[in-house]
Order: structure tokens, then C-alpha cells, then sequence
């Protein structure tokens, strides 16, 4: 296999003729409620030797963000898009669709540039079988179509009509294991099998809730004190197990491309779709206790569900040893950019119809040229940030509640409010939120009202 030096590569992409049989396989890996601090190279809770020496071999994605929950993130990934471009139904998490049929997404990219497109793991973009992901570009699909399912049963929320939800090709049936082990087995099946280029997205739904590992992930840590109390000692050992057990997939996905002789010819992405959430009941059918101690996101400021950067600056790396010189990448980018650094890295120009929020990030990831100024936005239903230059205005409809400025170049754990000092920065700031916002959808596309979420 042919390994392309940088210097080859971007002559290859300038004149825009990346042969077929030179397109590098994509491997997409998203954890699910990923704490800041729950890794191994952040000096966090658990070990992840492997997922540790990619970042050590690759480019540590330090200011990567997202949306503050799932659905919303993996639209944004999906479609390149900002998720409230295509209604409130993609703004917090769904099984509603989240995007129109026909939206031009990563996988329907890739398989017209003659990819072949695997989707294993969570969906989360809508649950009936008219959404699955072969409906938007994948070649095959597996694992489940909704939020999140017991790791065991592999089932959704008791007496939902979404409760059934582990499927292949948007056919459901009963799988006996544990379902990052399956979901692990599908993505390798997928590198071992299929001849490049091929697309593998592989969301896994660790470490969301129910959060639990088998017994010899568990065992890693044994008798190591986390918390005196045996309830709270109990969740955060199966939390850590499950970090663990995630990061020994990723080595056998690792291991995978250099038996089969792809690892110089496959760029691996890694993030997280939200931050941690520190403790939480078990709404998921099946008998996982609940998780009073869960992940951490310290040093940063809050968690999942928040626009504080503990809630949607993750865990996020990219490796491609033929490519990728190894370092930290420091420059402020969202999930959005990854559908046009694709495009650019392939030598495309972007489709009409793409319309993407996203830009990319190809030069600065290569060549470490520094990208324009640019907009980060971020919505919820009810709160909406944007960050700009190093600068972050937080904005909420709840009442009472005032704006919040934060200079997050100088102050990443957002520890000092400025927006009553600093009128005309918000000002400023809150006229681009505001244009931002102005080209969400706000209404709910009609035929998804009064379909069960």
C-alpha cells in the first residue's frame, strides 16, 4: 500500500484528482456522554491506554465542540449543518426525524466519491424504519435507532412505543450480548471485510446511561476506592469499566487496519457527542442500577445539557500517521466542520445543495495555517450561545436569567463573567447570535406533529 507524504497528497488535492483507489478509508468513532475528565489523557478517572497512544501518534483535538446533547450533534455531524436549520425537533434529543429525507449528509457525500457506508451503533435521527440510516446514504446499518438502550436487554424506556429498538437494516430483532461488544464486532467485521474506500461510522452508546461494562473491565480496577459510599463506589467503578471497555474496542478497531495492511491509508476521527453527565437515574429498561457518581468534566465548567464548555468542548482526536503530524490542534472547531474538511481533504467542491455551517479545517489540520475568524453556534430549544474570536456569549429565554460573557482563550473554565463590564462586546456578540438564529427553522415540519418523540 502506497503511503502518500503530505507534500504528495496536497499536490494530489489542489488539482483535485485523488484517484478512487487512493481515498482514504474514514473510520468515525463517537462516544456517548464522554466526560472531560474520564479519559487517560486528559489525567482523568479511567485508563485508556489506547485511545491515549492514538493522541500520542496523532492531532489532539483540544477545542472541539458540540452540541450539549445527542441528537443535536450527530445532525450537525451528519448534515454539516447547524441542527436548527432543520427545526426544533433536531435541538434537543429525539426519536423524531431530524432532518428531511434527501439532506445531503456525510454518507450520501462519501458513497457518490465511491465509498462504501457502514453505520454501527446508535442512531438517535429518528426511530421508525422509513429513518434508519440507510435512508440517508449508509449501505447498512445496526444497533439501535433510538437514544440509548440497556447495554444487556438492548432495550429503550419501559412501555415506549420505541422499546424495541436493536435492528439490522431497519429490521428489528433479539441479539444475546453486551451492546458495545456487538457494536465493536460489526465495526470490525466492516474494516476486515470490505475493500476501501469505505466510510465507517461507529457511534457507540457507551458511556451513556445504563451505564455498565462486563466483569473484566470491571476488574481492572480492582480495589481501587472511588467513593465510601458502596452505591456511589458501585456507579463510578461501572463508569470507568465502561471507558475502559470502550478504549479496548478502539485498539482492536486499531489493531483491525494494520493486520489487514489500512492503517496508513485510513483517517481515524474520534469525539465525544456531548460532555459527561455527573449522575443520573436508569430510565432504560433492564436491571443496571442507577448512577449516582458518574463522569467528571472538571476543570471545565458544567456538564451535558449545558452550554458551558464542560457540556460542549469534548474529547476529540484525529489520527492518520501517513498524513497527521502529531500535536495539539488549539483552533476553535464544531462537529459542522467535518462534512467540508472531508470535501477538501477528497478534493471536492461543496454541492449546491450542501448549504454548510461548517468549514474547514483541512489547511490548519495538515499545515497548521490558522482559519478565519468564524462563528461557533450553539442552540438548545431555549438557550443558544456564540463564540467568536475567543469570545462566548451565553443567552437564555428562561426568566431572570441575564446574558453571560466569557473570554474563553483566557478563561477556559468560564470562572469570570464579563458581560456587565464589557456592554458593547455583548452587544456586538448578541447581533451575530441573533443572525445566526434567524436562519434556524422554527417550526416543527408538519408531518412529524403528534408522532410519538
Amino acid at each position: 500500500m502506497k503511503i502518500f507524504c503530505l507534500a504528495a497528497l496536497s499536490a494530489l488535492l489542489a488539482c483535485g484528482a485523488l484517484h478512487a483507489a487512493h481515498k482514504p478509508n474514514v473510520l468515525l468513532i463517537v462516544a456517548d456522554d464522554l466526560g472531560w475528565s474520564d479519559v487517560g489523557w486528559h489525567q482523568g478517572l479511567a485508563r485508556t491506554p489506547h485511545m491515549d497512544a492514538l493522541v500520542r501518534a496523532g492531532v489532539e483535538l483540544d477545542r472541539h465542540y458540540v452540541q450539549p446533547v445527542c441528537t443535536p450533534t450527530r445532525t450537525a455531524l451528519m448534515s454539516g449543518r447547524y441542527p436548527g436549520r432543520f427545526g426544533p425537533q433536531a435541538l434537543a434529543p429525539s426519536n423524531l426525524r431530524a432532518m428531511p429525507l434527501g439532506t445531503l449528509t456525510m454518507a450520501s457525500m462519501l458513497k457518490a466519491q465511491g465509498y462504501r457506508t457502514h453505520q454501527c451503533g446508535k442512531w438517535h435521527l429518528g426511530a421508525q424504519p422509513q429513518w434508519i440510516p440507510n435512508a440517508y446514504g449508509f449501505d447498512s446499518s445496526y444497533g439501535t435507532l433510538t437514544g440509548a438502550a440497556d447495554p444487556w436487554t438492548h432495550l429503550y424506556r419501559e412501555g415506549n412505543p420505541y422499546e424495541d429498538t436493536w435492528h439490522r437494516d431497519g429490521t428489528f430483532f433479539r441479539e444475546q450480548g453486551n451492546a458495545t461488544e456487538l457494536v465493536a464486532a460489526e465495526a470490525l467485521r466492516r474494516i476486515r471485510q470490505d475493500k476501501g474506500p469505505w466510510f465507517v461510522y461507529v457511534p457507540f452508546h457507551a458511556v451513556h446511561t445504563p451505564v455498565d461494562a462486563p466483569q473484566q473491565y470491571k476488574d481492572l480496577y480492582a480495589g481501587q476506592v472511588f467513593d465510601a459510599d458502596p452505591k456511589r463506589q458501585d456507579s463510578r467503578l461501572r463508569l470507568v469499566a465502561m471507558v475502559s471497555q470502550l478504549d479496548a474496542k478502539i485498539g482492536e478497531m486499531v489493531e483491525a487496519l494494520k493486520q489487514t495492511g489500512q492503517q496508513d491509508n485510513t483517517l481515524i476521527v474520534f469525539t465525544s457527542d456531548n460532555g459527561g453527565i455527573e449522575g443520573l437515574k436508569n430510565a432504560y429498561k433492564g436491571r443496571v442500577p442507577d448512577s449516582p457518581l458518574n463522569s467528571e468534566n472538571d476543570p471545565l465548567r458544567g456538564q451535558k445539557n449545558t452550554l458551558y464548555e464542560g457540556g460542549t468542548r469534548v474529547c476529540a482526536f484525529a489520527h492518520w500517521p501517513a498524513v497527521l503530524k502529531p500535536g495539539r490542534y488549539a483552533v476553535p472547531m464544531h462537529a459542522v466542520d467535518w462534512m467540508p474538511t472531508l470535501a477538501e481533504l477528497l478534493g471536492m467542491a461543496a454541492p449546491a445543495q450542501a448549504r454548510w455551517d461548517g468549514v474547514s479545517q483541512w489547511q490548519g489540520l495538515t499545515t497548521g495555517a490558522k482559519p478565519a475568524a468564524r462563528n461557533i453556534y450553539i442552540a438548545k430549544r431555549d438557550e443558544r450561545s456564540l463564540q467568536r474570536e475567543g469570545w462566548k456569549l451565553m443567552v437564555s429565554n428562561r426568566k431572570g436569567r441575564a446574558p453571560e460573557l466569557f473570554h474563553v482563550d483566557q478563561d477556559p473554565f468560564e470562572k469570570q463573567d464579563l458581560a456587565k463590564s464589557n456592554p458593547k462586546k455583548v452587544a456586538e456578540l448578541m447581533a451575530l447570535l441573533e443572525a445566526e438564529q434567524a436562519l434556524d427553522n422554527q417550526v416543527m415540519p408538519k408531518d412529524l406533529e403528534g408522532l410519538p418523540h
